[in-house]
């Protein structure tokens, strides 16, 4: 398929593509190492580079990214001053020659035959954009606790790319496998969005044509956050940006995404009514505590997880509704309009 003269698919019958994986890193000498460890011991047969766009990080993440480089000559180095990820991707992006890019993220592993197991269906399904499982993996008793909420629907929703699925067309997917020509047909990343940046690409390639596609073998290990703190201050990010989305692009919101913002605007309420007015308004709070306890029983496999999930579960679902109704109209504003007053 092309879109004006841009190539938008692999044909079944080409060789093996040379491939450009990007990363963008801030702050990440905890995982930064692990994750182009995997990159550099994929079984692709193709040409293969790794290019790191570095952010102004405040830890030794800059010291490993320059020893990575120096000992493999396939690490590329870029900077991308602003640290916001789709900066960085592009910064990457424009640095790359070869006609798929890989997107990794700095603190996520790739299973070994990730590349390769892309391309292939890439080619077979004429896809603009390829992903799989976000394989969310803990390491201390939280990390895990997150780990199985994200991988819940009652956690996040029910999106294939977090609780797996048939393998089809979607309209979004963790990290992809690009089609370099056609990410720059439509412009590339957006870099007003500090978030939901992988959503709304993906909604302009779907948009002139490209087709994005899910295949559950697909497998990308993915560090939780390790604090409630951190936790709470993601899904605030996530809820107020895919706020943005949905005013950019008008219909692209579904129930999946209003139940949090509902659930904190009817607890909240609840909870004053019964405190001002009269306490038989605490019936909805209470029904959506029990809910939290009866999907931590369900999803909780360990008993730290039964028992941290109520935590988690709710950190997650209200810090992304406040996201949401927060999201002042001044983020991400229309092209152009930055320097108005």
């Amino acid at each position: 398929m092309t879109t004006s003269g841009i190539e938008l698919s692999l044909s079944p019958g080409t060789n093996l593509p040379a491939v450009s994986v990007v990363l963008p890193v801030l702050n990440e000498e905890l995982h930064l190492a692990n994750a182009v460890n995997s990159i550099l011991s994929q079984d692709y047969s193709g040409d293969l580079e790794v290019i790191l766009a570095l952010g102004p990080s405040k830890d030794k993440t800059d010291e490993i990214a320059q020893h990575l480089a120096s000992s493999d000559s396939r690490i590329l180095l870029v900077r991308n001053p602003s640290g916001r990820t789709a900066a960085g991707l592009n910064a990457a992006i424009n640095k790359s020659m070869n006609p798929v890019i890989v997107r990794v993220d700095a603190h996520s592993e790739l299973q070994k035959n990730y590349i390769s197991l892309a391309i292939e269906v890439m080619k077979s399904s004429g896809a603009v954009n390829v992903g799989g499982i976000m394989g969310a993996e803990g390491k201390s008793p939280f990390e895990r606790t997150v780990a199985a909420a994200m991988r819940s629907p009652l956690g996040v929703g029910a999106s294939r790319f977090h609780t797996g699925g048939e393998p089809g067309y979607v309209d979004t997917v963790y990290l992809g496998v690009f089609i370099r020509s056609a990410v720059i047909a439509v412009g590339g990343f957006d870099e007003r969005f500090i978030r939901a940046q992988d959503w709304e690409l993906n909604y302009r390639l779907r948009q002139v044509g490209g087709k994005i596609f899910f295949d559950p073998r697909l497998h990308v290990t993915y560090r939780p956050r390790s604090s409630v703190r951190s936790l709470a201050k993601q899904y605030f990010e996530y809820g107020r940006w895919r706020r943005v989305v949905s005013r950019r692009h008008q219909g692209t919101i579904n129930f999946r995404y209003l139940a949090p913002p509902f659930a904190l605007a009817g607890t909240t309420i609840s909870i004053v009514l019964a405190l001002f007015f009269n306490p038989f308004f605490i019936f909805p709070a209470l029904i959506y505590g029990i809910f939290l306890i009866l999907a931590s029983v369900i999803t909780g496999k360990a008993i730290s997880e039964k028992l941290l999930l109520p935590i988690v579960l709710f950190t997650m679902q209200m810090s992304w509704g406040l996201g949401f109704l927060t999201s002042p109209k001044t983020l991400a504003p229309a092209k152009g309009s930055e320097s108005r007053g």
